[in-house]
């Protein structure tokens, strides 16, 4: 048999060896066409005499990412036209049919009759290890790489082809759900522990081991079909179901206030599912699959967290014509927390660096810093302990500037200080060479001015990181008015080496994701001052789909650091640039309590040595008056937390500060949460709708204050019926 995407062989045994290997990509992943195949083999196997079973293995690094969900978008764009040209019922029709069709060759596979087994390497997520487990066995490579799981959730969908079904009878009815709600990618360990996995055995003998359970008499048919199979926690409507059901429910709403349809749509497949026998389930779970593949909420987050965030992770800002630089060696200056943080993602990619303090003393506190985010890798069993060495070896702390002679890329990651930053950057531009790339981890202030020290405002940029380093996703990369294309290059290159999002961001103060998430930790103050109880703000800011309370994400960043980011802009842009009640409360805060964040176990909250962090009762003394909180309007304040953060958004968009969508909305999400379920900033005005969004605008901005007023471009937008991904595509194309 001749196939695009797949190879077959079949050995002396009767054994055919199906071997998925793509053409023209890294990554297999599942389109029409490997589906038709898919089919084609089954049918093959099945109907062939003189084959005993199948085994199923990838001729890549890795099994396979799952489905190419751009054909899933087709596919809801399919829906649309048809809708249009044959109505909503023939067209919801025809939208089941192709949405569930991975499924029902999944299940013909596993009924054909003849046994089929996997050998998994490397990863093997989504729809991939949905295959998997149709499969009657599965082994998998003990390698540090290999990984199986079901991600769907995080991007809105869930599990279509199977995967809600097979997972709730391989194991209990709690830890499946976790699974599924969780999205988790699985160790080869874990794997078998949880029954995912048959066996775990040399990358180079899965295939062979898959092969004997066949020639030993592997059977066909999985353990569903069996008819003295019972499900592993019993039968729903029964004392045994009956603990699981209404506590995951609760939970559910806890850890999504019900703003992710996909999370519903598991819990009621599973429930569902496990009262009916398994075909019957498969068509409800593919009914739930349809519903949220049509949902807003899937559209904007594959578009946000796959395609555009996918664009930008292979380079779509990056300048084409400078040649690709292989960056060896970095120097760090300042080995505080950040600086660490810096040095260890820098380590942990094969870069040698150069750790500066200005004593020997507090260079080595900076690598103890790495030292004890390896160690708990280690710990947690994500590294080995020659990890360890390998990445320490590569960290020289020293208090000595000659030793950024050999650095490619030098980041100053020194205190929020102009003339902290002026002092170090000087201090090393004496020794490096001309052209060196010079960055700078400000976080609020302009890189143009900053680049004025280094004399070569051409190689001076800003790479602009967010707490904790080594688990923040996202860098801004900023532009000065002088950064040339080659530090640009140079920087993206830099980010994409430590496994990092970068956006490309124009100078300005706070550039992007500091204006965003300022104003939504101003709202929370606001609501303090107005006298909205404490607990009310965290909770409904959750309850909107932040991942922390605005008070809570002060403490975090720091009060003292939040008082004197304000304090310079104030001398900076003078007193009508600030807010002077919230200056007046951190004033209050920092410098007659103390109470500078969790830094020091004081904030808006306190932080004991043992227990849960409580909000500080102290907070009482800030609300002269105190508001019923049975009178508040929640889905006001709801609005309040995501509008005054997307209207900056929209404000930097029309400054230039951001000049694509795809950045705005991605970074929103992975550099300070905004709403996942919404696509990001951007998206949730497209959503909405630009006119719908203005005049929401216009009625927060009558009942508190201008800082809601709408800026002129989101009012051109509405007048003309534009959407920010309409008014930006041809952007977006020049530079993808």
């Amino acid at each position: 048999m001749n196939f695009v995407n797949f190879h077959v062989e079949t050995d002396s045994d009767g054994i055919a060896l199906l071997t998925w290997d793509m053409p023209g990509r890294s990554m297999n992943v599942i389109t029409p066409e490997v589906i038709g195949e898919i089919e084609a083999v089954v049918d093959h196997v099945a109907a062939e005499a003189s084959i005993k079973g199948c085994v199923i293995t990838s001729g890549k690094d890795n099994f396979s990412g799952g489905a190419d969900l751009s054909m899933l978008q087709s596919v809801a764009a399919e829906y649309q036209k048809a809708r249009q040209e044959k109505g909503e019922e023939e067209a919801t029709k025809l939208f089941f049919e192709r949405a569930r069709r991975l499924s029902q060759v999944y299940r013909m596979l596993e009924t054909c009759g003849k046994p089929f087994a996997i050998a998994i390497n490397g990863t093997c997520v989504g729809g991939a290890f949905e295959l998997a487990l149709a499969c009657h066995y599965r082994v998998i490579s003990d390698d540090d790489k290999a990984r199986v799981g079901l991600p769907e959730i995080k991007v809105g969908l869930f599990p279509g082809a199977g995967g809600t079904q097979r997972i709730a009878r391989l194991m209990q009815t709690g830890d499946a759900l976790q699974m599924l709600f969780k999205g988790e990618q699985i160790r080869p360990k874990a794997a078998k522990a949880m029954n995912l996995v048959h066996e775990i055995a040399p990358a180079g003998e899965i295939v062979a081991k898959a092969k004997t359970w066949i020639t030993a008499g592997g059977k066909g048919v999985a353990p569903w079909d069996e008819k003295s199979f019972k499900l592993p926690s019993g039968k729903v409507f029964s004392a045994q179901g009956m603990m699981v059901w209404p506590a995951a429910n609760a939970i559910y709403r806890r850890e999504t206030h019900d703003n992710y349809p996909a999370a519903k749509a598991i819990l009621h497949s599973v429930y569902e599912g496990l009262q009916l026998p398994f075909d019957l389930a498969l068509r409800v779970e593919s009914r739930w699959f349809a519903k949220i593949l049509r949902s807003p909420e899937a559209a904007a987050m594959i578009r946000t967290l796959f395609l555009s965030m996918g664009e930008l992770n292979k380079g779509a800002r990056r300048p084409a014509h400078v040649p690709a630089t292989a960056i060896k060696q970095v120097g760090i200056l300042g080995a505080g927390f950040m600086g660490a943080g810096i040095a260890y993602v820098t380590a942990s990619a094969g870069m040698d660096v150069v750790l500066i303090d200005q004593d020997q003393a507090a260079a080595d506190k900076g690598k103890e810093i790495c030292n004890k985010l390896i160690s708990g890798q280690v710990l947690k069993g994500r590294a080995t302990g020659a990890d360890k060495e390998a990445l320490l070896a590569r960290i020289k702390p020293t208090a000595d500037y000659t030793g950024l002679a050999g650095a490619g890329l030098v980041i100053e990651a020194v205190f929020e200080d102009r003339a902290v930053k002026a002092a170090v950057t000087q201090k090393a531009r004496e020794v490096l060479q001309p052209g060196t790339i010079f960055a700078s981890n400000t976080s609020t202030l302009p890189i143009t001015s900053l680049a004025q020290t280094y004399g070569e405002p051409e190689n001076f940029i800003g790479i602009h990181f967010f707490s904790p380093v080594e688990k923040m996703l996202l860098v801004e990369v900023i532009l000065g008015e002088k950064t040339g294309d080659r530090a640009l290059a140079t920087a993206l290159d830099y980010v994409r080496a430590i496994k990092k999002t970068p956006i490309v961001v124009h100078d300005s103060r706070g550039f992007y994701a500091n204006r965003c998430v300022g104003n939504y930790i101003r709202e929370g103050h606001i609501m303090l001052l107005a006298g909205v109880p404490p607990a009310m703000i965290e909770n409904v800011a959750k309850m909107a789909g932040m991942p922390v309370g605005p008070l809570a994400l002060n403490d975090e960043v720091a009060l003292d650091l939040a008082l004197k980011i304000i304090e310079a802009a104030k001398r900076d842009l003078g007193p009508a640039a600030i807010d002077p009640t919230q200056e007046n409360l951190l004033k209050t805060m920092v410098v007659e309590h103390g109470r500078y964040g969790r830094k020091n176990s004081k904030g808006f909250y306190d932080y004991p040595a043992q227990g849960t962090k409580t909000l500080w009762p102290g907070l009482d003394a800030f609300q002269s008056t105190k508001l019923d909180p049975d009178k508040i309007d929640i889905a006001e304040l709801k609005q309040r937390f995501l509008v005054t953060q997307a209207v900056e958004a929209a404000r930097v968009i029309e400054e230039g500060v951001v000049t694509d969508p795809r950045e705005a909305d991605v970074g929103s999400i992975i550099g300070f949460g905004f709403a996942p379920f919404s696509g990001g900033t951007l998206s949730y005005i497209d959503g909405m709708g630009v006119a719908n969004f203005v005049a929401l605008c216009e009625q927060l901005r009558q009942k508190f204050g201008d800082r809601f007023a709408p800026p002129k471009i989101l009012i051109d937008m509405a007048k003309a019926d534009e959407t920010f991904y309409g008014r930006f595509a041809e952007r977006m194309k020049r530079v993808a």
